[in-house]
């Protein structure tokens, strides 16, 4: 069985790329250069909804740019849920989340960064590392809010064991 892909096609000439990644519309309460999106339905939600059933798998085929975000959303899902514990109350995620939303954002090309195999690095122009990172950071607090209404549908006190049970999976053994 294959990997699930983005559904999100990239427009060439509308869409803006930065390197080979694509910065798509999201519809967002937090401030960055994303365009709001015609739907409902965007990238960030895309990411929660194929989050645990593209965590099995150890290869994934890029098929367009929109993958690359579909894999960056992945991954930060991984990172975020390998913060919480069993125990960790709502109101405790949200500390916690936002802190690792804001704190230590690379991108492509920075040294840390453990994808520059997938990604193309900016190009040395600063105005385009910027406008990579401040859509990532966009990005990262907007799907670690929406993960959190996700993860605590159920009870504020304690998040769901069938989210915290993909903890221990590596999405292509790679994390953030």
């Amino acid at each position: 069985m294959p990997a699930y892909h983005s559904t999100f096609a990239v427009d060439q000439t509308n869409d803006r790329l930065v390197g080979n990644f694509v910065l798509l519309p999201l519809n967002s309460k937090y401030r960055g250069p994303a365009y709001p999106a015609n739907s409902d339905y965007d990238i960030i939600d895309e990411c929660i909804d194929l989050f645990r059933a593209n965590s099995f798998f150890k290869n994934f085929e890029i098929k367009s740019p929109a993958d690359r975000v579909l894999i960056y959303g992945i991954l930060f899902i991984n990172d975020c849920l390998s913060n919480l514990k069993s125990n960790t109350s709502q109101s405790e995620a949200i500390k916690i989340l936002t802190n690792i939303a804001l704190d230590n954002i690379k991108v492509p090309g920075s040294p840390g960064f453990q994808l520059n195999s997938v990604y193309n690095i900016p190009t040395n122009d600063h105005n385009q590392v910027e406008l990579l990172t401040s859509y990532i950071q966009q990005f990262r607090q907007e799907l670690a809010m929406r993960l959190l209404e996700r993860i605590y549908t159920d009870s504020k006190d304690h998040p769901s064991k069938f989210w915290l049970a993909f903890t221990r999976r590596r999405f292509m053994n790679k994390s953030l």
